[in-house]
């Protein structure tokens, strides 16, 4: 009997035990999504942030070939929370009639996005920082930006003035923050939402977004200079140095377009650039700080175990290669291929992923964790967590419209103000596999670039100019020739694709299903196929999608030939004449 009496209490603590983590195992995550502003990949930023490295790299999942496909923070941010191609949501810019908040909810997507869609299922949803370009000290209840329980956001013309901030909470009028650091602002309003959040019983996603390291941008000057940092951090990095990668201020000029004429940068400028460098390393401390804020809240509240933190950019950022100024706004590696972070249950811990991952899968991810329906409209898919997952892709397809705007004090060739480089529209092609790494793009002014990146990582070597088109280089046993010719195919699809035709274009090509990657479509039998097919091309630089400007939009199928009616899809009135509105003004006033 003694051993009954004592075996029952046994029997409920390991029944506890059970149930207790049964009960951890069931509950819905929280998501908690850091998203900064400009944050390099390639000039080593992750590697001075000793917090995030701790936090989030060491008991996490780093995705080194995760990219987005908009070198532009509001097309970007909207590709992201839509989980749509730039070209299917229409927001290319930052500013009107072409982008920014008013073209986003021109667009319909104020009640169409992440934020609501998480609502539906179950979660109070908080965001503060930036949330899109053009989201304005005059527009930002008209309307107020949809689906948060809670919300702070920074608002422009203040958005990028470090210390001036202007912010409007839960759609009230604007407070400004005179003197106090926008990224420390910031974090403090994050910790306030996560208080809220978790006396709360649901689920809870929250977005916080600094403006580190983005330039400083002040009110009335039409110039981007360096990133403010808190005082507390003015001693730190300074032997940093802008890593001297062959393409740093090269001997030789490289790129195309605009890029190919720059002149090398003397020393003054190149003294400068390391400052800016360290200036939004500094600016990232902060960033830095608040990561650890976070984690330590969740882990007091004890539920860290069953939180998702997701960390990234919008987009990278390039300072003096290709002889650049600071800025973003190209295809090139630097701008595009930018940081992802992921912890929290089932992700691999302390690992590195090589799977092909983009901006527009992370919508699609995050309504995987919060047990939502997927939508048949999105143009991504869900991220592996593990390396046992399988990898969604070999591809990203990356697009912009417009110019290109260097920053910094001599971003100007005239030494003020803005110095713009016109017809930096162009569609891109990323294309990584097991015996490949390339990157191809096709410029508004129909110059091509191809780049072989396991031999050429810094993309020096152009190889689709003529004189290499002609050479013996091969790539997977081919010549140029023959893998330009697929690579421009399956761009062809990517530029206009739309869901499924966006995740498997292969298939949109050879429907039978049997070429699904590069190594496949470069069979012999399927030269003349590759070779009939129409080329991507421009007839005008616009500054926006416009459809009529961008060529051929459908390629031909295996199967059907030349002659066949090719790519069986309609496209819609909308797709059509995608800037019907542009001739009425009135909607952005």
């Amino acid at each position: 009997m003694l051993f009954a009496v004592f075996q029952l209490p046994c029997l409920l603590i390991g029944l506890n035990v059970v149930l207790g983590t049964q009960l951890a195992s069931a509950k819905i995550p929280n998501i908690v999504f850091i998203i900064t502003d400009d944050q390099d990949l390639h000039l080593d930023s992750l590697e001075y942030m000793p917090r995030v490295q701790k936090y989030l790299t060491n008991e996490g999942t780093f995705y080194k070939r995760h990219y987005c496909t908009v070198a532009l923070c509001c097309p970007s941010r909207v590709n992201l929370w839509t989980g749509k191609a730039a070209h299917n949501t229409n927001v290319t810019d930052v500013l009107p009639p072409y982008g920014g908040y008013p073209k986003f909810v021109n667009r319909g997507y104020n009640t169409d996005y992440l934020p609501v869609w998480l609502q539906k299922a179950g979660y109070n949803t908080y965001y503060t920082g930036k949330l899109f370009n053009s989201h304005t000290i005059e527009n930002y209840n008209n309307p107020v930006a949809g689906g948060f329980t809670g919300s702070d956001f920074l608002l422009d013309p203040y958005t990028y003035s470090y210390y001036n901030a202007s912010l409007s909470r839960n759609g009230e009028k604007p407070i400004s923050y005179p003197g106090q650091y926008s990224p420390d602002v910031v974090a403090e309003k994050a910790f306030g939402f996560l208080e809220e959040a978790i006396s709360d019983e649901k689920p809870f996603f929250l977005a916080i977004a600094p403006i580190a390291p983005h330039s400083d941008v002040q009110m009335g000057k039409h110039q981007f200079s360096e990133p403010k940092y808190a005082p507390r951090h003015a001693h730190l990095f300074k032997d940093y140095k802008i890593p001297r990668t062959k393409n740093f201020n090269p001997d030789m000029p490289s790129g195309a377009n605009w890029i190919a004429k720059l002149p090398q940068l003397n020393d003054t400028v190149i003294e400068y650039n390391d400052e800016f460098g360290r200036a939004r390393l500094r600016a990232l401390q902060s960033v830095d700080e608040m990561v650890e804020g976070v984690v330590q809240r969740l882990t007091d509240n004890g539920i860290l175990d069953y939180t998702y933190i997701f960390y990234t950019s919008d987009n990278g950022f390039h300072i003096s290669q290709h002889r650049m100024h600071p800025g973003k706004t190209c295809g090139y590696e630097t701008d595009i291929n930018i940081p992802l972070i992921v912890r929290g249950p089932g992700v691999g811990v302390g690992k590195v992923l090589d799977a092909v991952t983009s901006h527009t899968d992370l919508a699609p991810t995050l309504l995987k964790i919060a047990g939502a329906e997927l939508r048949d409209d999105f143009d991504g898919l869900p991220i592996p967590f593990t390396e046992e997952e399988k990898s969604k892709t070999e591809h990203v397809n990356v697009e912009y419209w417009g110019r290109g705007i260097p920053e910094g004090k001599y971003g100007s060739e005239g030494g003020g103000g803005f110095t713009i480089y016109a017809n930096n529209t162009y569609k891109a092609l990323r294309l990584i596999g097991d015996t490949y790494n390339l990157y191809y793009s096709v410029w508004c002014t129909n110059e091509t670039e191809l780049y072989d990146m396991t031999r050429d990582p810094d993309q020096m070597h152009n190889l689709a100019v003529p004189e290499q088109l002609s050479s013996e280089y091969k790539i997977s046993g081919r010549n140029i020739r023959d893998v330009v010719a697929r690579l421009d195919a399956l761009m062809m699809v990517l530029k206009s694709c739309k869901a499924s035709s966006c995740t498997d274009p292969w298939k949109v090509l050879h429907p039978q299903g049997d070429v699904s990657d590069l190594p496949s479509a470069l069979s012999s039998r399927l030269d003349n196929f590759y070779e009939q097919q129409p080329k991507v091309s421009f007839s005008k630089c616009e500054l926006g999608f416009i459809v009529e400007s961008e060529g051929p939009q459908i390629p031909f199928v295996f199967g059907q030939g030349a002659n066949h009616g090719g790519f069986p899809w309609q496209e819609s009135s909308e797709n059509q004449n995608p800037l019907g509105y542009r001739q009425d003004w009135s909607i952005w006033t």
